[in-house]
């Protein structure tokens, strides 16, 4: 089945919506600007005093009232924007889809797959803090439209390298070279979306004039020199951090991805790459009762992006969101796709569903519940879309679950059975992580520091365990109870809240399910306050199937 690129049925509603929502924009966009001119990130603070401006109370001052102004005299055509635009949220499809040919060649890992009968599949997931300007301040991010399009960069840049495997047989050898030594030739980037040398050089003034974090002077040399280095050799997972998104990587899951705006940029920059893009998706104003508790202002923030058709798709909303996290329609978003391969008269499909939990600490008992809908949700949806005549090849859950492995605060969530029936490569146990996992969850206040504000320096801190400790946030402790961390001769590894998960059931009747790879990405270092995570799966068919 194919989908619609609207998510109204007719042009005549969706010509409504837009008119609508044109009316309520501008009083919006005051009100987000009225936000950003009075808070300051970190860097922007730090570079106000090493050019020793003082110019910016005035800014604020001139700068506040302005859009204030702006956003009284704008607020009458907003509330008649409103009548239109909320009544039509209930017919309005919870996704919008976005499908073109694909323009930027990728490297396809599965060629050859009949004469090694195996196929793999690369996974991404990450929270990319895209929430309106104004808004993602308060998390000491700002620019949300300029970090929206350096991410999509970025993102091509590093899935559209080719992926070259160096076997070295050496006493010195620390293992497989992977991609990018710059004694590699590489080929021409593509000029729809990859950074070539004038296109980053033009990035780095982007950072420069707007308040993004500049690379250092030999930052795109380094991006293809710099290996990404395998840590600690003796972990039973191929685990690496690299200073550039893994290649070839099949499906991408992001989670606050809030901002309109900064979706339709990410979707211009990943389209013409993946071909089919599920964006803006989730739920809008008053929802029927049983579906959505309360008021949504924001989306779910869920974005996925295939380079495999899109069979089917539903959207489900969490009904129990308390406080600020109810005012976002967060939820669970279920994808079947197709692969485009067969074996004998059976074609291989996949699942992949990404979620983004309850997020105030101390609200165990809500994510829970929410891990219990979600894991009823995806039951449901398999059992609809699932044929006679299909392989399921995999079937990935990832996201922001809001929660880590570590934390005696999140005893509740550790021990759901979620994790008996999906695989998590970095879990040892319940409440205890693997000793070479590293956490994805960055402290705010120091995104900006040298150690982490380039993709060199924060893979290499990422690598050190003694720097990891001041850049990525710490368990929690449950209140009143001293926390004791870690425990003797065990390692420091932070909270790691963005998983990846898979089900080996889903193939284990025709196929063996294997970890190729996982892999911390530091490539967006400065961008988001989260550490993106990718893995590869290898299917091993049965030849007797």
């Amino acid at each position: 089945m194919s989908l619609r690129a609207s998510p109204f049925p007719n042009f005549f509603l969706e010509g409504l919506h837009a008119v609508g929502w044109g009316l309520i924009f501008p009083c919006f966009w005051f009100l987000d600007r009225l936000l950003a001119v009075c808070i300051s990130t970190s860097l922007e603070r730090m570079w106000r005093r090493e050019m020793e401006c003082y110019l910016h109370p005035l800014q604020v001052v001139f700068g506040s009232v302005l859009f204030f102004i702006l956003f009284i005299i704008s607020t009458p055509f907003a509330l008649l924007g409103f009548v239109l635009w909320a009544p039509l949220q209930a017919v309005r499809r919870p996704f919008a889809y976005h499908h073109q040919e694909q323009i930027i060649p990728m490297e396809d890992r599965n060629a050859r797959w009949e004469e090694t009968g195996k196929v793999s599949f690369g996974f991404l997931t990450g929270n990319l803090c895209l929430l309106p300007d104004g808004i993602a301040r308060f998390n000491n991010l700002g620019h949300t439209q300029k970090r929206a399009a350096y991410i999509g960069k970025s993102i091509v840049q590093g899935v559209t390298r080719p992926h070259i495997r160096i076997f070295v047989d050496s006493p010195s050898s620390c293992g497989t070279v992977t991609p990018s030594s710059s004694l590699i030739p590489q080929p021409p980037p593509s000029s729809y979306g990859s950074i070539d040398v004038s296109a980053s050089n033009q990035m780095d003034d982007v950072r420069e004039t707007d308040g993004l974090p500049k690379p250092n002077s030999n930052q795109n040399s380094n991006q293809h020199k710099d290996l990404p280095r395998t840590l600690p050799q003796d972990a039973d997972v191929p685990m690496e951090v690299s200073a550039l998104f893994p290649s070839s990587v099949d499906i991408v899951c992001l989670q606050e991805v809030f901002d309109k705006r900064a979706a339709t940029r990410l979707t211009r920059a990943l389209g013409p790459l993946y071909g089919h893009v599920l964006y803006d998706v989730g739920v809008y104003a008053c929802q029927p009762a049983g579906t959505c508790s309360s008021f949504k202002f924001f989306n779910s923030g869920l974005f996925l992006a295939s380079r495999y058709p899109v069979m089917e798709a539903e959207y489900r909303c969490f009904p129990n969101g308390r406080g600020e996290d109810a005012l976002a329609a967060k939820g669970l978003l279920t994808v079947k796709v197709e692969i485009g391969l067969q074996k004998g008269d059976k074609k291989m499909v996949g699942y992949i569903n990404c979620t983004h939990l309850h997020a105030p600490e101390g609200k165990c008992s809500i994510r829970f519940e929410q891990l219990n809908m979600l894991t009823k949700w995806i039951s449901e949806f398999q059992a609809v879309t699932r044929r006679e005549d299909e392989m399921v090849m995999f079937d990935v859950l990832c996201g922001d679950f809001n929660f880590d492995n570590c934390s005696p605060d999140d005893r509740l969530e550790q021990s759901h059975s979620v994790f008996e029936e999906y695989t998590d490569p970095c879990r040892a146990g319940a409440g205890r992580e693997k000793p070479w996992v590293i956490g994805t969850l960055l402290e705010q206040p120091t995104l900006y520091d040298e150690n982490t504000r380039t993709p060199d320096s924060l893979q290499r801190t990422l690598e050190t365990e003694e720097l990891r400790k001041d850049y990525i946030s710490p368990p929690v402790a449950v209140e009143g109870v001293p926390l004791v961390y870690p425990e003797p001769d065990e390692p420091w590894t932070g909270r790691r809240i963005d998983y990846l998960l898979y089900r080996e059931s889903a193939v284990s009747s025709h196929g063996k399910t294997e970890l190729e790879e996982l892999t911390y990405v530091t490539q967006l270092a400065g961008l988001t306050d989260h550490v993106p995570l990718a893995f590869r799966l290898s299917v091993s068919l049965d030849p007797q199937h």
